[in-house]
């Protein structure tokens, strides 16, 4: 029996390789991934009783993730036998297992203060895989490109990491504004109240505007008068914080918080669809209030075109728009009234003629394939010398091959690492949503 103080080496079969990274088939010889795993948690107990031990296997992702807490180091290898003379030649890894070398890699527990939503495409649900890839590796700083809900980003934060988050979306950067890179302010409750007052004269332009479509006239009314208060507030995290608050709320008092349709047509019973606004965004506000932390690092909130900002780090973390011949990837179609209350309609065309008042969406390179693939070879350029980690979709476009011959222009070690994950809603039509299998690029 194994016991404090003892050396164990460990020559497992290894995870079979091919090409590009993938899984091969198993052999019943062989190991399925279920018995690397079990292995992998043996390892983890023998270090728990004070042994050390030292493994080898395939540089795969699948071997790196099992053993990310780890040290490991790749080696070139020989091998002895092979049917084809190009495949005598690959790389090993050898895991060195202790409690000197484990390193933590479960997520921070600052991470479950972040308001929960059903933002679009929000890896929420994945953060414990990104952070997995993500913390084998040393760096400090971290561009969360596209970073939608925030959720990401404020991941890295929690970690102590430096974050420059940045979306094409003003809603996305105002999140980011009230809790990644603002570090100590708090909106009061009391302060909540008094935006929920009319002290002047509103301009009433949601409740004309939008009349009947997604709210009642008092709710509307309700809007406009915070609207004009939260354009009042000087100080910008606490303009963040508030306007952060009536977007969630006005998201979760709409069936599926989206815009796309008018009506409640899809009002499933929800409680959040029973609250009134006003107790919507109180709780928002103190939400948001309890997710406001100080990492010491000065974090930074981006609203610009992923291709145009200026901003280095040593890690880049892109979850692009998905991209699929059969579906859309509009964001703005489908939160067009909280981004056009992030911004106050500002620059923005309403399409009067529309059902839902929609505006114009923005112009983006993602909406097509040719521009997708020429997009992602301009981002992995101007990052090549950063730490990449890129969320992906088996459906979309350019494909994951595609992908890979992308990054390898720019790195020299690319790893694709499947994650078991099905979409609840969005860009992924119901009869595939179990066909679909989410990626994780890793690039370096």
């Amino acid at each position: 029996m194994p016991k404090k103080g003892d050396y164990i080496f460990l020559d497992p079969p290894y995870v079979p390789v091919g090409k590009w990274g993938d899984f091969k088939r198993y052999t019943k010889e062989q190991f399925y991934d279920k018995d690397q795993e079990q292995l992998a948690m043996e390892v983890d107990r023998l270090v728990d009783l004070g042994c050390s031990v030292v493994l080898t296997n395939s540089n795969h992702p699948l071997a790196k993730t099992l053993y990310a807490k780890y040290d490991i180091r790749v080696l070139p290898s020989k091998r002895a036998i092979s049917s084809k003379s190009n495949t005598r030649t690959g790389e090993d890894i050898i895991v060195v297992a202790n409690k000197r070398t484990k390193k933590e890699t479960t997520l921070s527990p600052q991470v479950k203060k972040y308001p929960q939503t059903r933002f679009m495409g929000s890896k929420q649900k994945l953060l414990e895989k990104i952070w997995q890839q993500a913390s084998r590796f040393d760096f400090d700083s971290v561009i969360d490109l596209f970073s939608g809900s925030g959720v990401v980003g404020y991941m890295f934060k929690s970690e102590g990491k430096k974050v420059i988050s940045n979306d094409y979306l003003h809603m996305s950067s105002r999140f980011a504004k009230a809790m990644i890179e603002n570090n100590k302010t708090t909106l009061s409750i009391k302060e909540a109240k008094e935006l929920l007052i009319q002290h002047a004269l509103v301009d009433h332009f949601v409740e004309t505007t939008f009349r009947g479509l997604y709210f009642n006239d008092d709710d509307a009314h309700l809007i406009d008068i915070l609207r004009s208060n939260i354009a009042r507030l000087d100080d910008p995290y606490k303009n963040a914080i508030a306007m952060t608050a009536l977007i969630r709320a006005c998201m979760k008092k709409r069936p599926r918080g989206l815009f796309t349709y008018t009506g409640n047509r899809y009002d499933d019973g929800r409680k959040d669809l029973k609250k009134t606004l006003t107790e919507q965004f109180l709780e928002n506000v103190e939400a948001v209030n309890n997710a406001v932390f100080d990492n010491g690092q000065k974090n930074v909130s981006s609203n610009c075109d992923s291709l145009k900002l200026r901003k280095e780090a040593d890690l880049v973390y892109m979850d692009p728009p998905y991209y699929t011949p059969a579906s859309d990837n509009e964001y703005v179609r489908r939160y067009h009234f909280v981004e056009g209350l992030a911004r106050d309609w500002k620059g923005v065309d309403i399409q009067e003629e529309t059902s839902t008042k929609k505006f114009k969406n923005y112009p983006t390179p993602f909406s097509t394939k040719d521009g997708a693939y020429s997009a992602f070879d301009s981002l992995f350029s101007k990052f090549k010398d950063s730490l990449l980690i890129v969320s992906y979709s088996s459906n979309s476009l350019p494909s994951k091959d595609d992908m890979i011959s992308l990054l390898k222009k720019y790195k020299g070690n690319v790893e694709v690492v499947p994650i078991k994950y099905t979409y609840f809603f969005g860009n992924q039509a119901k009869e595939n949503r179990s066909k679909v299998q989410e990626y994780l690029f890793v690039a370096y």
